[in-house]
Order: C-alpha cells, then sequence, then structure tokens
C-alpha cells in the first residue's frame, strides 16, 4: 500500500523527497501532474533526474498541458520577446522533461504522455506526438488511474486551519485531483500524493480543501517558491471583437455561460459588458455588424437585469471582470461561478488571492465531472443550467458543420479535445442550451490567405450531428435540426466572400445544393475592409480597445505588437519585404515618433548592414501602421 494515513512527512528538499518516493513506491514510477498550473515542478524535476541517471529507473509521466516559456525566436522576435519573457516567466523553473522532449533527447526509459498539448507546441516532435491520449476531459480520470499511477504530485495553497495548524487546498487544479483523491479514499486507486507548497497559489476552499492526512510527502521550503506560469492577456483583434459581439447578442439574461482562456473569451465579456453598461453603443454597433445593417428577430440585446451564471471547467480572468461590472450576478446555492481549474495572467492570481471573504464565498472551485457533465446530481444541474450557452473556439469547420479544434488531417495532433465534445453534447442533453463554436473566417499561411470553413476535412472534434450554432466575423450560423442544403446555405453566409463560391461549387458538384442555388447579395460582402470599417467609426476605440482588461505589455509594446504583425504578414514575400524596407529608408526614422520603439529593439543605434535591415523595417511597418496625422489605436493601460 502507496498511502499510510496521517500527518504528512515533511521535507524542504526535492531530492530526498525523491529518494523516499522511490523507497516508497519502487523503481517503476507512473507519476501523474496535474493539467497546466498545479504541476509540482521541483518534486518532477527530481524524479526526472533520478531517472535520467538511473537507466533501471522507468518513469511514466501521465499529464496535460504541460507549460512552456515561450520561445524568443531570433531577430525582431527576440528583441521584442525577450524582455517581455523575462520580466513576466523570469523565475518559473523549467519542467527538465519539457526541455528535454522539445529537443528530442528523453531517455529510453522515461515516457510522458499527455490528454491536452499546449496549442502547437508539439507538432512534429514524435515522442510527444506518439503519445497522446485522445480523450474527453471528462474521461481522462478513468485513463489516467488506468495507467496505474502510483504518485500524484502537485502545487497546494496553504491557509490558517483550526487549532493553529496549517489548511491545505487543491486551488488550481480540483479538476481531476480532487476525483482522484476521492477515490483513494474509497479504495478504488492507491498512490503517493506528493503536495508542494506555494505561497502565491490563491486559498480558494470549498471542493478544493483537503485534510492533511491526505498528503503523504509535503515539500515545503523557501528555496522551491516560484512565481506561477502567468501568460499574458492576449490583444483582441477588430475580427475577433466582431465575432464576439454576434454571440453577445445570443446570450440570453438570466442564462449561464462557459467561456475559455484567450482574446475570444475576453473579447466576449468585453462585448458582454459592453451590451450591459452601455447599452445604446451595443445595439448601435450590433446593427452595423449584422449582414445588411439588419438584426435578426431573436437577438438578446437587453441589460442584464436578472444576471448571468458561470459554470466552466476554466476559471478565465474574465468571469471576474463580468462579476465586477454586475453581469455575472445570478447566484445558484450561493454561487455565481463554478470553475475546474485556473490558469491565467499574474493579475488573475492576485485578484483571487485578494477576494473578500464574501465574494470568494460565491466562486466554487469544482470536479470536472461536475462543469462538463450532466450526469451525477442531474436534478440540481438542470436547475442550475437555466438559458446555457457554451462557447468555445476552433480552427476549422465545414461546410456540412463538422468541427475541427485538436488536430490536423495527417494525424498530428495541435491541442486536444478537452471539454470541447462535452459541451457540444451538453448542450443537447440540457433543455434551452446552444454549443456556439466561433472561428476566423479566414488564416494566413505562408503569406497565403486560407479559408477556415472547408468542403472537408480528415479529422473531425465535432461531428456534423452535433452541429449547432457556428460564428464567425461575418455571422451567426444556425445549424440545429437543419437539412444539409439549409446547412451549407448558412455556412456560405459566414464564409469570407473571396472563398464562397468555390465552396459552393463544391456543394453543387456533390449533390447537396441545388443546382440553380445562389448565395443572396447580403452576404456577398464578407471582407475584412467591411468589419475594419465598423470599427473605423467614431468612438469605437474607447468601446473597443486592444487590451480591454489591461496587460502586461508595457505601453511602448502595446504600440509595436501592430507593426511586428504586420512585418510577420509579409514575412513570405521578398519583395514586399523589400518594399517595406524602401519605405523606412525614404522616410527615415522620424526620432519623435520611433526612438522609443527602436530603443526598445535595441536598434536605435545599428551597428551592421542586417540591424540596418532591421531597423528599416521596423521603420516602414510603423508609416504603414501609423501613418502620419493618424490617431493611435485606443489601448488599455498597463499593469
Amino acid at each position: 500500500m502507496h498511502h499510510t494515513p496521517g500527518p504528512p512527512l515533511r521535507g524542504d528538499d526535492p531530492d530526498t523527497i525523491a529518494d523516499t518516493i522511490i523507497a516508497r513506491v519502487g523503481r517503476d514510477i507512473v507519476l501523474a501532474l496535474p493539467l497546466g498550473l498545479g504541476k509540482a515542478n521541483h518534486v518532477a524535476n527530481a524524479l526526472y533526474a533520478r531517472a535520467v541517471a538511473d537507466p533501471s529507473l522507468a518513469l511514466t509521466i501521465v499529464t496535460a498541458l504541460t507549460l512552456e516559456k515561450p520561445g524568443v525566436g531570433s531577430d525582431l522576435q527576440g528583441r521584442f520577446m525577450g524582455p517581455v519573457v523575462e520580466r513576466v516567466f523570469g523565475g518559473y523553473p523549467e519542467l527538465d522533461y519539457a526541455r528535454d522532449r522539445r529537443r528530442n533527447a528523453l531517455p529510453a526509459n522515461v515516457r510522458v504522455e499527455e490528454f491536452f498539448l499546449l496549442a502547437g507546441s508539439q507538432l512534429g516532435n514524435p515522442h510527444a506526438q506518439q503519445n497522446v491520449i485522445c480523450a474527453n476531459y471528462t474521461h481522462a480520470l478513468e485513463y489516467v488511474l488506468a495507467r496505474g499511477v502510483n504518485v500524484l504530485a502537485q502545487l497546494v495553497a496553504t491557509g490558517p486551519g483550526a487549532d493553529h495548524q496549517p489548511a491545505y487546498c487543491l486551488s488550481c487544479n480540483t479538476d481531476l485531483s480532487g476525483d482522484m483523491l476521492a477515490a483513494r479514499r474509497a479504495g478504488a486507486a492507491d498512490f503517493l500524493f506528493v503536495a508542494q507548497t506555494n505561497d502565491e497559489l490563491p486559498f480558494m476552499g470549498g471542493y478544493g480543501e483537503i485534510d492533511g492526512d491526505d498528503i503523504d510527502l509535503l515539500l515545503d521550503s523557501e528555496q522551491c517558491q516560484f512565481p506561477l506560469f502567468a501568460p499574458p492577456r492576449e490583444p483582441i483583434a477588430a475580427s475577433d471583437y466582431a465575432a464576439a459581439m454576434h454571440i453577445a447578442r445570443l446570450i440570453a439574461d438570466g442564462g449561464t455561460l462557459q467561456i475559455g482562456i484567450g482574446s475570444m473569451g475576453d473579447a466576449v465579456a468585453r462585448c458582454l459588458i459592453l451590451r450591459h453598461r452601455h447599452n445604446l453603443q451595443f445595439r448601435e454597433f450590433a446593427q452595423a455588424l449584422a449582414p445588411g445593417g439588419v438584426a435578426s428577430p431573436g437577438d438578446q440585446l437587453e441589460v442584464f437585469s436578472q444576471g448571468l451564471h458561470g459554470v466552466s471547467e476554466m476559471l478565465v480572468e474574465s468571469f471576474l471582470d463580468l462579476k465586477d461590472a454586475g453581469v455575472l450576478t445570478r447566484q445558484v446555492a450561493g454561487k455565481v461561478l463554478f470553475g475546474g481549474f485556473f490558469l491565467g495572467a499574474r493579475s488573475l492570481y492576485q485578484r483571487l488571492r485578494e477576494l473578500s471573504s464574501s465574494d470568494r464565498r460565491q466562486l466554487a472551485m469544482c470536479s470536472v465531472l461536475f462543469a462538463n457533465e450532466i450526469y451525477g446530481d442531474e436534478a440540481f444541474k438542470r436547475q442550475q443550467r437555466v438559458a446555457a450557452r457554451f462557447v468555445n473556439k476552433a480552427m476549422m469547420a465545414t461546410l456540412l458543420g463538422a468541427v475541427v479544434s485538436d488536430g490536423l488531417a495527417d494525424g498530428q495532433v495541435i491541442s486536444g479535445v478537452g471539454g470541447q465534445y462535452n459541451f457540444a453534447a451538453q448542450a443537447f442533453a440540457l433543455a434551452g442550451a446552444r454549443s456556439i463554436i466561433t472561428l476566423p473566417a479566414t488564416r494566413t499561411s505562408k503569406g497565403k490567405t486560407r479559408s477556415n470553413i472547408l468542403w472537408s476535412y480528415g479529422n473531425t472534434t465535432l461531428p456534423r450531428h452535433l452541429r449547432d450554432i457556428i460564428v464567425t466575423e461575418y455571422g451567426v450560423a444556425d445549424l440545429r435540426g437543419k437539412t444539409d442544403a439549409e446547412v451549407i446555405a448558412a455556412m456560405l453566409a459566414i464564409c469570407d466572400s473571396r472563398f464562397q463560391q468555390d465552396l459552393l461549387d463544391q456543394a453543387k458538384s456533390a449533390g447537396k445544393v441545388a443546382a440553380d442555388y445562389q448565395i443572396p447579395a447580403v452576404w456577398r460582402n464578407n471582407l475584412p475592409a467591411r468589419i475594419n470599417g465598423v470599427f473605423a467609426q467614431a468612438g469605437a476605440a474607447e468601446l473597443f480597445p486592444t487590451f480591454p482588461f489591461g496587460t502586461d505589455f508595457d505601453p511602448q509594446e502595446q504600440r509595436l505588437l501592430p507593426v511586428l504583425k504586420h512585418l510577420q504578414g509579409l514575412s513570405h514575400s521578398k519583395l514586399r519585404l523589400a518594399m517595406t524596407a524602401a519605405r523606412g529608408l525614404s522616410r527615415g526614422p522620424r526620432a519623435e515618433e520611433l526612438a522609443g520603439a527602436l530603443a526598445r529593439l535595441d536598434l536605435a543605434s545599428p551597428g551592421s548592414w542586417a540591424e540596418r535591415l532591421l531597423q528599416a523595417l521596423v521603420a516602414g511597418a510603423w508609416h504603414r501602421v501609423y501613418p502620419p496625422l493618424s490617431p493611435d489605436p485606443g489601448t488599455a493601460g498597463s499593469r
């Protein structure tokens, strides 16, 4: 038996903890690490070091979403990202197995299995691609236990407990760990629970609070404290805001909301706040973005008098913004939000740590099985999840309504299924619920614009029999219960117009659309210029800022972001790069506008022809993004 009930064995040295683990469980270690933030990095690194040094020790790591500092690259990307990475991620201890996997240098006695990958991080990596476990989030617990896990190592938060004894909390990862510990208490699993304290983790209490007797080994050391992994909030583009405005008019007052991390989640939150606090302007922009300027009869445009309730596998910071704005106010069992795990910018962790006791009681960490399924306490969940809207992002969709979110046609995995299938299925199981999948209508690849809506694709995350609502920047396609021909027409209506005719021709060739069908004229202007024109209106910059909730990028970096994005879009055209550099050389680096930007990139005084070229590119792109007499785009202040 691995677990022995009683007070934890405390230690302040991860190497000693690793030796104790090996002595207790043997030389075949199956180590479970929580998804995302809650990994006990020092414990994992100590065990990995033992396996590297001793080939007779077998180490299998079962986890998801291994977090890695972003690479800084070279040239302009490195000059820009280097200081950002150091400022935002400095002090975060790298996971050594992740570093070696990235280099294809894992020893033969170590295997890393993940059911969700950091998006795009493992493309072309043989070990990672061969050891992906394709799983719905709600099935992951069963799969993890079936792998024979004998060690669970997790970060925990501490707080004051009874009788002057410390209390412990799973904090950021109640998603699966709480259920693993419950299974162990019930005798259905047997493993060592190794906890590592982290002072930056907020003590959330509730479902995540655990008894000290649950912990077998406790790494509690000042030397092992570290800043939590904190990816900055992303800039929001006009296309994101357009899609978010469409989504915001699908959310019913008094309903239930699930959203994810990233620019789209922030954009949806911002648009819901605009609807609540600046309702007239919200209605005006919703009308302007509607195809042909005609709003749909069923649009939800009113302020939130009843408020929203949140049930989400991920507690994203946007929920706190909605709560502060008076939108997330509908309480169920005294809670306004249930979430299974959290990960976000530094401000998220700080806000959670500084919550008042009354606000903290309104946020409930829970099992992912609670958030992502209706089974188990089903009557309560049906009563709780009124008018539920599950908002998730995809990479691509087919004209027949299938959704692609986790991988490519050749089998390479981008990320994972996560909870997307769970939420789509839940939307069909709950009365009045809808699954909303959002994706940009196009992407740029190797300098070429490509449609994200395709006739067919060789990988599917959501099958077309679960097609519901799909949203792009151009509008809403309501697909539920429609015939294939109706679905195709609805999907064509939210495509970029440059690709509509080719897609229609493919549908006609397959006999899925009437031979005489034509796309109505109202849908023939689905072009970026139309979207950009709406957001170029007076007052739009203040209502739709690039960083509505603040950012870790300083003001100079905020101004540089669109410049570097512009250059990235030119990277596959030598001619356009040359023209941009020529523009920069001919106009010169206007000191009053560019001095700070060039200094930030260490290009104020170029010391070589290569640096002179980079300076010219930045200057040329700057003149394009910020033409003379043009106001800068609105941005929010830095944190």
